[in-house]
């Protein structure tokens, strides 16, 4: 990737915490909850993974677009995302990333119908793996994904979060 291409981060707060978000030039890779003083080795461990530099750098201005996008999701204005992505998968895990993308904003869907979905209709668990690795929460809406039973289970910010984010939404669905 040696295009002179940077990692560039910055900390947002939001009403379910602080995110850390990264961009790599113009793409945004990654959205981590949590400062980033605290996420800083988990970002420099995918950096690796990803083939990036490991040298991160707070950028306000590069960060800007996404932060102007996540603002406006959490202020009610914004029920999708229009920002350039950079996503390093494997192909299943691309499968999965897109069909939570097309889950509508304000609803949920199970990992059965994901596994559908994303052609894979026994791959439920490998579903479940594919969510837990989604590296953009909130833009790619993982947290809009269920148990079968309507059960709220596993998400990276933790349950609290995906609770607060579901309710955001339903309550913002049912003002529009």
């Amino acid at each position: 990737m040696g295009n002179g291409e940077s990692l560039s981060a910055c900390t947002l707060d939001t009403p379910v915490g602080a995110l850390t978000l990264v961009m790599y030039g113009d793409s945004l890779c990654r959205i981590a909850f949590g400062n980033l003083n605290e996420t800083r080795q988990d970002l420099i461990s995918r950096a690796r993974r990803m083939n990036l530099p490991e040298d991160v750098k707070v950028d306000d201005e590069a960060c800007a677009p996404a932060v102007r996008q996540i603002r406006e999701y959490f202020a009610g204005t914004r029920r999708g995302f229009n920002l350039k992505l950079m996503l390093k998968g494997t192909d299943f895990q691309k499968k999965v990333w897109a069909a939570l993308a097309r889950i509508p904003y304000g609803q949920t869907r199970s990992y059965k119908e994901i596994a559908e979905s994303a052609g894979r209709p026994k791959a439920v668990r490998a579903v479940g793996g594919a969510n837990n690795r989604n590296p953009l929460p909130i833009v790619i809406p993982c947290h809009r994904v269920i148990g079968s039973d309507g059960s709220l289970v596993g998400y990276g910010g933790g349950l609290d979060c995906k609770r607060k984010l579901l309710q955001f939404e339903e309550k913002e669905s049912s003002n529009k």
